[in-house]
């Protein structure tokens, strides 16, 4: 059974429809083309005027989708020879990370990106997306070894945020993130960032500092979840919406701020409607983003990207 949001029960109850019209075709050999034609065309213009004017808080939902593709579904498609590394050299692996080196569009990459499950038993081993101190320093570790070899590092976003726990904190967790910012600021080698779902938080800063930042479509960037928010302000959760409203975290919001230099397209009603065509929509921006900020001079690029980061708000 499918994840269906509220506002897209009327979509899915009228391609219900086309599906069992299409089989009654077939089972009764009547021609139903031009019906068949008509539903297809009003399911469409729904689509197009649902999804053309989501809400923040619908975004959100939309980013959190558990068909949404991962990280790692990334890396399958855009990577070849792809060795995935683990651990920190301190601790321990982080199963909510996963990094390693690949070839990319004919470059040799370090990649690194949150992983969250398909289901409840991987996203709890995988702690639901949220990084340890162990992964902040395991990406760490693998942004300082793609800055010693000269490879472009790829980060893929997809966390509602740093974990939180009480093992997290004796680990040092506010430290690691900020070390990871710190690096990320001044690497003398190629960054790009994709949010391919949510940006939450800490969590999202640790792999979120980049020459090029890019966001899919209903993907969401934010400080703070709304649930998070919502508690820390109003001291209730379930106001959850109405902080996505005021939080500014949809792609559309952080290109006009700059916080982000590109969205990328994602299929009609979102990437898990169309997995196959969202692929390649995210590789022709991304190789495209790889190829300009590969040709850039290191110091050029660290000036470029001082520059981009003090810019941020200045509208």
């Amino acid at each position: 059974m499918p994840t269906v949001f509220d506002f897209e029960k009327p979509i899915y109850e009228l391609e219900t429809k086309i599906s069992e019209l299409k089989q009654f075709s077939n089972d009764k050999g009547l021609n139903l083309n031009h019906e068949i034609e008509v539903l297809e065309q009003r399911a469409t213009d729904l689509k197009r005027s649902t999804y053309g004017k989501l809400s923040p808080w619908q975004k959100v939902l939309i980013a959190r989708h558990p068909e949404r593709l991962g990280a790692k579904d990334y890396v399958q498609r855009f990577c070849t020879d792809f060795i995935e590394l683990y651990g920190d050299r301190a601790f321990g692996d982080d199963p909510a990370v996963i990094g390693g080196i690949g070839r990319m569009n004919g470059y040799v990459v370090t990649v690194v990106g949150h992983r969250k499950g398909r289901d409840t038993k991987e996203n709890l081993v995988r702690n639901f997306g949220m990084i340890n101190p162990e992964g902040c320093r395991k990406v760490y570790r693998l942004m300082r070894q793609a800055e010693k070899f000269g490879r472009p590092l790829v980060c893929f976003v997809d966390t509602p945020g740093a974990h939180c726990g009480i093992g997290a904190e004796e680990r040092g967790q506010a430290e690691a993130i900020a070390r990871n910012i710190m690096a990320l600021s001044t690497l003398r080698t190629p960054l790009i960032v994709v949010v391919i779902g949510e940006g939450g938080s800490g969590g999202a800063l640790a792999l979120g500092i980049g020459d090029r930042l890019l966001m899919q479509e209903h993907s969401v960037f934010t400080v703070s979840s709304p649930e998070a928010c919502a508690s820390i302000i109003w001291k209730d959760a379930g106001r959850a919406r109405e902080a996505a409203e005021v939080l500014k975290l949809t792609a559309q919001d952080l290109l006009y701020l700059g916080v982000i230099d590109e969205i990328v397209p994602e299929p009609l009603g979102g990437v898990h409607r169309d997995p196959s065509l969202a692929v390649e929509l995210l590789r022709e921006s991304l190789f495209r983003n790889l190829d300009e900020i590969c040709a850039v001079d290191r110091d050029e690029l660290l000036r470029a990207r001082y520059h981009k980061y003090r810019a941020i708000g200045n509208l």
